[in-house]
């Protein structure tokens, strides 16, 4: 049983941002501290990427656990109240995102993905550096 009444509910959900989400914030400011310069949001490309790196031909999206459903995550529990709407809602995210990268990639674009997650305080530093590593990387093999 869910603990607040359908109106309630669909109240807060209304409230979820799309973009400029606090793990972007915290990915774009720890990127332009490390000086690498970028877009946001571009609507041109597959998706709208979060974070478009156009020097480094590379996407970075920060993926909510929830709505992208991370794999093993506790973060990412199966709603119980009107559940079959959130699998589909859920299930029709992830065949998005697939299709989107895939054609970001066919593109010639670099697909980074970063975990709400793996932006907890516990592991945000590891998480920021790994993520300068791999744009770096892209960068040499250029």
């Amino acid at each position: 049983m869910d603990v607040h009444d359908q109106k309630t509910r669909s109240y807060n959900m209304s409230r979820v941002k799309g973009k400029d989400t606090k793990p972007e914030e915290i990915v774009r400011k720890y990127l332009f501290s490390q000086g690498f310069r970028y877009r946001k949001n571009d609507k041109r490309l597959p998706g709208k990427p979060d974070i478009v790196l156009p020097k480094y031909k590379t996407v970075i999206f920060v993926n909510g656990c929830f709505w992208h459903k991370h794999e093993g995550c506790k973060y990412f529990v199966w709603p119980k109240s009107n559940s079959e709407f959130w699998k589909e809602k859920i299930e029709s995210n992830i065949v998005r995102d697939k299709k989107q990268y895939e054609e970001l990639k066919n593109a010639g674009w670099h697909v980074i993905i970063v975990w709400e997650c793996e932006l907890k305080k516990k592991q945000r530093m590891d998480t920021l550096e790994r993520l300068v590593t791999e744009i770096q990387t892209i960068v040499e093999t250029q």
